[in-house]
């Protein structure tokens, strides 16, 4: 019998269930592939839920600055960024998701957007900048939202009527968040629950 050949390693899952990469679904980089950094707890966000999400965002990415706060494989910063956003700023504390997102960055040769590597929190408590859009995925069950919302919130990091981009585990109590954020869009897929908010200035 000829010598079985040697089975590859398996590649981290991915978008739409993919292994090893995420794909732009719009844009000036549509159908475009982005590897994706093996990390563990690393959660793309689906195609199917990412295109559900942009559909909501349709008329509010273009020229938009965005911030990426858990940006993991940079599956909405980079459809943000495709989607002609002005600005996207991609922030990750794993090393090496943020060399990855760093790589892709220069592989899609765009000067609008920064990578930059710092625990959320801690950057959120650094000078402040506004942003139109926020998109918000933090690792599952580590009670993150409710605090870095707070520090968005307080520290002048919305623009008036900002935008942001919830996703979390389906299981549990949902966050304690700002009572000047209004409910918009609201849907889950699987485990998944996604929102989509709207910041009112405050009475």
């Amino acid at each position: 019998m000829p010598p079985r050949k040697p089975q590859r390693a398996a590649a981290p899952a991915t978008s739409g269930g993919r292994r090893g990469f995420i794909r732009l679904i719009s844009g000036q980089w549509k159908g475009r592939k982005l590897p994706v950094q093996d990390v563990e707890g690393l959660r793309p966000t689906t195609d199917r839920v990412k295109e559900t999400v942009f559909n909501w965002l349709a008329g509010d990415v273009r020229g938009s600055r965005c911030l990426d706060l858990f940006a993991g494989s940079g599956s909405l910063g980079f459809e943000a960024l495709s989607r002609y956003a002005d600005r996207v700023i991609m922030i990750e504390r794993d090393p090496g998701a943020a060399r990855q997102l760093q790589q892709n960055l220069q592989q899609l040769g765009s000067s609008q957007a920064q990578v930059i590597q710092a625990d959320a929190r801690q950057w959120l408590s650094g000078p402040a900048q506004p942003f139109d859009l926020v998109f918000l995925d933090p690792p599952f069950r580590q009670d993150l939202l409710p605090q870095v919302c707070q520090l968005l919130e307080q520290g002048g990091w919305l623009a008036d009527q900002a935008l942001i981009y919830l996703e979390r585990e389906r299981e549990g109590e949902p966050p304690a968040l700002p009572v000047n954020w209004r409910l918009l869009k609201d849907k889950q897929a699987g485990q998944v629950c996604y929102q989509l908010y709207l910041r009112e200035e405050q009475a």
